[in-house]
């Protein structure tokens, strides 16, 4: 089902793409532990990021801004940290399994698109962009790719990329039951980071659907693909 392009391990040989897939979940618009898990982590986050300057040195945030500033662009989970921890604006309320995923991302520093899983057709391929492709984005703005950009398609299209992120068509909806998670990890982030992070991610679903089935991870380099258990 997942298969990694030769131009994506050539062009990123120390870089490596986390995908989760959860099915069966009951995507609950709100869940009162899930709620008293935000207030911990803007807790937490408020206590480590004191400033716009300490967000800004975070390892994790480090590699990713190194990778915007190739295309001339500003990592956005800079600014949405800034908003949280700043301004102290609290974490959206979304659905649960759209809120998991922003949790996740707002404590790990991890880039991750969320799907819907019956609306992707196999295979699932971890590919670069050669800057022709075009894809509807999550706002339904058409899109071009950009090139070298990290991109997954399926048998349809682009489901997402790192520079202009989710496509409109397997966007996660109230009516999402099954769930795939696509975590970007450009060079600088640690194979553990990622597995932390789709862990937190499965930890997090399992509050508001302990029934919800979640496969072993995977994770997509040059290396090959590794099946994790998290």
């Amino acid at each position: 089902m997942f298969v990694v392009s030769e131009r994506w391990s050539n062009t990123y040989p120390d870089a490596m793409v986390g995908m989760l897939v959860a099915r069966g979940a009951a995507n609950v618009v709100e869940h009162p532990e899930l709620e008293r898990r935000k207030r911990m982590l803007e807790g937490a986050l408020t206590g480590r990021f004191g400033n716009a300057d300490d967000i800004k040195a975070a390892p994790a945030m480090q590699a990713y801004v190194s990778y915007y500033k190739r295309y001339e662009k500003t990592y956005h989970l800079v600014q949405q940290l800034k908003t949280l921890v700043v301004k102290q604006r609290p974490l959206p309320t979304v659905s649960g399994l759209v809120d998991v995923m922003f949790m996740a991302e707002m404590k790990n520093l991890l880039l991750t698109a969320g799907h819907d899983l019956t609306t992707v057709v196999p295979l699932i391929i971890l590919d670069t962009g050669t800057g022709n492709e075009s894809y509807i984005k999550l706002n339904q703005e058409s899109q071009i790719t950009k090139e070298d950009d990290m991109m997954v398609v399926d048998g349809v299209g682009i489901l997402s990329t790192v520079i202009h992120g989710p496509d409109y068509r397997s966007r996660i909806t109230p009516e999402t039951r099954d769930a795939l998670y696509v975590v970007y990890a450009p060079a600088g982030i640690a194979r553990e980071e990622v597995i932390r992070h789709l862990r937190d991610i499965r930890e997090n679903i399992m509050l508001f659907s302990p029934s919800v089935e979640v496969e072993p991870a995977r994770l997509l380099s040059a290396r090959g693909i590794e099946e994790v258990d998290v």
